[in-house]
């Protein structure tokens, strides 16, 4: 029965991402009491640990972000990319995998999703490559991170059964493993779907005067915004603690 219950939960968590956004929230609810009231799945405690995780990361995120230190963050990512924007498709996953690690979440990363697609499309590179390459990585981080809700649930758990396992013990595995799948990711990006030059849809709209205005001559940048000093200290005060 459990493989059967296991089994279920993977086909709910398919069909939700097919909705995604709050769809993926909405199934995932309706596979939960399924689960409980039609499969008789016991419940179990509130996951309090992990609750009380989220809160203070996402309390000290939010004050990062009124400081204007996600803002630095996000504009030190993007002279990054711009700096390199022929290797984009390599440079980006890091970027992304590096704010997730740093925060200790994945959606910090959306402001600077559109900024990878703008660099790559101003230098003839297909955007899905970047884009979903960081995506990715943005998510795979998220078990490296020693911020995260996850890594700090893992490592409670296997306290409980191996007492001389640390917080330094899970990162060692997680953070080399980590940044060698977002090196192989990174790599296979590089050849994944045709050549804007080659794509006939592409070429298509390149073709209507409206979307070629804006594809070419639209642009996604935080570089035009001054930053205050304090937003750089509230960074590396985060950092630091």
């Amino acid at each position: 029965m459990l493989y059967f219950e296991f089994m279920f939960l993977l086909v709910v968590l398919y069909i939700g991402s097919r909705f995604g956004g709050i769809g993926l929230g909405v199934v995932s609810g309706i596979g939960l009491v399924i689960e409980v009231f039609i499969f008789k799945m016991p419940p179990t405690s509130p996951p309090v640990t992990v609750m009380l995780i989220i809160l203070a990361v996402v309390t000290c995120a939010s004050i990062l972000e009124a400081a204007g230190g996600l803002k630095y963050m996000l504009q030190v990512a993007e002279r990054v990319l711009r700096k390199n924007p022929k290797r984009v498709t390599l440079i980006a996953p890091f970027v992304t995998y590096t704010m997730t690690f740093l925060l200790g979440t994945g959606h910090a990363v959306y402001s600077i999703m559109p900024i990878i697609g703008d660099v790559a499309l101003k230098n003839g590179i297909r955007p899905e490559r970047p884009m979903a390459a960081a995506s990715v990585a943005s998510q795979i981080a998220i078990t490296a991170s020693p911020l995260s809700a996850a890594v700090v649930f893992y490592l409670a758990q296997l306290v409980d059964i191996d007492s001389s396992i640390t917080l330094l013990s899970i990162l060692m595995v997680t953070v080399p493993s980590t940044l060698f799948g977002t090196l192989m990711l990174a790599l296979y990006s590089l050849r994944r779907g045709k050549e804007l030059e080659d794509d006939e849809e592409y070429q298509a709209r390149l073709n209507d005067p409206i979307w070629r205005e804006k594809i070419l001559n639209t642009t996604s940048t935080s570089l035009d915004e001054a930053l205050p000093s304090k937003a750089r200290y509230a960074v590396f005060i985060f950092l630091a603690a």
